[in-house]
């Protein structure tokens, strides 16, 4: 038996982050020119892909974090479908710096939501006809950043108090 110092406790509360809820927001596909955009043909469809996150804080001192996906698949300027997502959590946040929450919110807790998101996309194309849309994995820092970037310096931040 060896004997090892113990470990020295952290200063202060490890950070944590709970995931209360998840829930579909809002949900919608849209598959116009059915049945004739079931046909297999040799294009495959070009698909735009939309990512938006947005995190609000609220009076029991929870957070709602919403992830919107979008995807609409077009062949010929003509759309194949369209699925939009939004899908939300409730997040409890304890130990984290004021500075570091918006981070936390616009980042970390979308790559907890995003596997389940990801599914319900999958399966809505698959139950619209399509062969299962399979999302790869999102760079939510990269995603943030550019929103960031696209909301300007000056802007507000987006996480708050409702």
């Amino acid at each position: 038996m060896t004997d090892t110092p113990p470990m020295p406790a952290p200063d202060g509360p490890q950070p944590q982050i709970r995931i209360l809820a998840q829930f579909i927001r809002d949900l919608s596909f849209e598959n116009p020119n059915a049945p004739d955009s079931l046909r297999a043909t040799e294009t495959p469809p070009n698909i735009d892909l939309g990512v938006e996150m947005n995190a609000k804080g609220r009076p029991d001192g929870f957070y709602e974090v919403d992830l919107k996906l979008t995807a609409r698949a077009l062949r010929a300027d003509a759309t194949v479908f369209q699925i939009e997502l939004l899908y939300g959590g409730l997040f409890e946040l304890n130990g984290f710096a004021e500075d570091q929450l918006e981070l936390v919110l616009l980042i970390e807790c979308p790559r907890f939501l995003f596997p389940f998101a990801r599914r319900i996309v999958s399966d809505m194309t698959a139950e619209g006809g399509f062969p299962p849309l399979h999302l790869e994995p999102i760079d939510f820092g990269a995603v943030y950043a550019a929103q960031r970037a696209q909301a300007g310096a000056l802007s507000e931040p987006t996480v708050g108090n409702a």
